[in-house]
């Protein structure tokens, strides 16, 4: 059994992947300059997701409106490292996250039929003033993931779940330093 509070994603010895949903104009943008460019706003918070079920609830497998595009961004295992060292959780004190440049909320994983499982899933809210940083410094690359989501649909609700599966990405504990383990579990 998975532990309650656990990250799980895709990621290698040097980077991890993260998955974000975005209008059409955000994604094109990003995707031509391989890094977030106007649109995007960098002023604003920037949730980042490593669990890519927990995206495809949130956008409706893409298809709410103004999270139509998938992206997955590939970033340093040090940038994320960086930014959950700098991380409150959202049930703080409000006074404590009003002032932390990066936000953590744990909700529930979910399957790929969209119900919540017994253990969470983290979400990573960038702050604006680390928004640069992010994606100068911390992003590696993107890739737009929106086909591979819409096949994965198409199969889905043709009685071809298996074979839809077989397009997420394959996802297993993130091993986090025990103190940033501790830092983020506590109060969650």
């Amino acid at each position: 059994m998975a532990p309650r509070y656990q990250i799980r994603a895709d990621y290698d010895a040097r980077t991890i992947v993260v998955y974000q949903a975005y209008t059409p104009a955000i994604a094109d943008a990003a995707l031509r300059a391989g890094r977030f460019v106007a649109p995007f706003s960098f002023h604003r918070m920037t949730w980042i997701k490593p669990s890519f079920m927990w995206l495809m609830h949130r956008s409706n497998w893409g298809r709410k409106p103004g999270q139509e595009r998938i992206l997955a961004v590939r970033m340093t295992r040090e940038g994320w490292e960086e930014a959950l060292s700098r991380a409150v959780l959202t049930t703080a004190h409000p006074a404590a996250v009003a002032e932390a440049s990066v936000h953590v909320q744990w909700d529930p994983e979910r399957s790929s039929r969209g119900a919540a499982l017994n253990h969470y899933s983290i979400q990573v809210g960038i702050g604006r003033h680390l928004m640069r940083t992010f994606t100068d410094d911390w992003m590696v690359s993107l890739a737009d993931l929106t086909p591979q989501v819409r096949k994965a649909v198409s199969l889905a609700q043709s009685g071809q779940a298996a074979k839809a599966q077989r397009l997420f990405p394959a996802e297993r504990a993130y091993p986090l330093p025990r103190p940033l383990e501790n830092r983020l579990s506590s109060g969650g």
